[in-house]
């Protein structure tokens, strides 16, 4: 796709609350997943796999976590067929301190950007979904059916569609109605957050929205029923791929250990849809202890294990030691994890320590989260910490830098 055909607008300024505390020095997008990379690289990969060049990123919360990951997008830029690509940070464009104030405001407030893009198309897009999609199929669908706009949907479990937007469609795929997060569903057809509109239509329609005072500014409850009333041709676009929000903490556990079942594509090893990340490699290789069992796990490079690790995701520059156990838990980059330590379904924030003989989580209950630069205080018979392993086993984060302990647990 040319910039004249189409352009990509990734909301990313959510502040992320249902994530805390990983959220709390970090932008939601921002959040390490997956091992190696952030949120906000999988919806990148996805429009430069799929040809789109312009990209703006519109960042709000902890908008300095973003800016430095993305810089000056030169990681996408390489890897775009055209080497033309051009991701541009957008923060609010309003004074003073209310900045965005919607999903369809930080759209308007950017509409001088996208004008001077002259797009035919403008796809709006989440920086906080794992998936891999083909966004020139959207296309497909959009041009073929004349539609104002074009939403990608699938269809989620009765028991979450409170969680989405909800629509019903014709026999053509048409939409006939959408609620946003409705009480009480009449269909489990979601959207997923990814709109295709033909943007003299949807420019109008923020234009209209904007002057609306009972308006919140948001796509779901707003834009969409606007032009629904309004009569235009709005169509759905049916994914059948793997697709997961990742705005909870049980959302996020839960995406890890799809990946660690096999349940996510992963098509980054064939390079058939590389993920593109800023995120860089170890520069050597993960000791794993030969006393150590390492079942259904990925460790990182840069990592040295020593413990016992079982259905987990183990980030760069870890280390676990010796004696420890760790079960279906997401260890980020940098964290630190001592002797005879017991973790079960954890997550546990970049740069984080846990202390000798630390016991975190079980089998049946919620996911326990512990922040970036956290430490938590172990069992004091287990008091020889850190382990005498080189410096260079440690990447220490920017995060945990600023934040070296912001509780202990007895």
């Amino acid at each position: 796709m040319n910039t004249n055909e189409c352009i990509a607008m990734l909301l990313a300024g959510g502040e992320g609350r249902r994530l805390a505390p990983l959220t709390t020095h970090l932008a939601k997008p921002a959040v390490p997943f997956g091992g190696r990379c952030r949120i906000i690289d999988y919806t990148l990969s996805n429009c430069i796999n799929s040809g789109i060049s312009t990209i703006g990123v519109l960042t709000q919360y902890k908008a300095e976590s973003l800016h430095a990951h993305i810089g000056d997008g030169g990681v996408w830029r390489q890897a775009c067929a055209s080497k033309e690509s051009e991701i541009t940070l957008l923060p609010s464009q309003r004074l003073g301190s209310q900045g965005y104030i919607g999903t369809a405001d930080a759209i308007c407030q950017n509409i001088d950007f996208i004008d001077e893009c002259s797009p035919e198309h403008v796809l709006v897009l989440s920086g906080d979904h794992i998936y891999q999609m083909d966004y020139s199929k959207l296309m497909d669908t959009h041009k073929a059916s004349g539609a104002s706009a074009t939403i990608a949907v699938k269809r989620v479990p009765w028991k979450e569609t409170s969680r989405f937007g909800i629509m019903n469609t014709d026999e053509a795929g048409r939409i006939t109605s959408f609620v946003e997060k409705p009480a009480k569903a009449e269909s489990n057809l979601a959207s997923m957050g990814i709109y295709m509109f033909r943007w003299a239509d949807l420019r109008e329609a923020l234009l209209a929205d904007c002057e609306d005072p009972s308006s919140s500014h948001d796509f779901g409850k707003d834009i969409i029923p606007r032009m629904l009333r309004a009569g235009d041709n709005l169509t759905a676009h049916p994914f059948e791929g793997y697709w997961r929000d990742v705005g909870t903490v049980e959302s996020l556990w839960e995406a890890h250990m799809d990946m660690l079942s096999g349940e996510m594509e992963n098509t980054d090893s064939t390079g058939t849809w590389p993920l593109i990340t800023k995120e860089r490699k170890q520069s050597f290789r993960s000791y794993v202890s030969p006393r150590s069992d390492v079942l259904d796990s990925y460790i990182h490079e840069g990592s040295s294990i020593e413990g016992d690790i079982e259905r987990s995701v183990i980030f760069g520059g870890v280390a676990v030691g010796r004696g420890t156990e760790i079960r279906e838990s997401v260890i980020m980059p940098g964290a630190r994890v001592g002797r005879q330590a017991r973790l079960t379904r954890v997550i546990i924030g970049e740069g984080a320590v846990i202390e000798d003989g630390a016991v975190l989580g079980s089998t049946d209950g919620e996911i326990v989260v512990i922040g970036a630069g956290e430490r938590v205080a172990g069992n004091p018979l287990y008091s020889k910490w850190p382990l005498l392993l080189p410096r260079s086993v440690f990447s220490e984060s920017e995060v945990y830098q600023k934040a070296p302990i912001a509780f202990d647990k007895a």
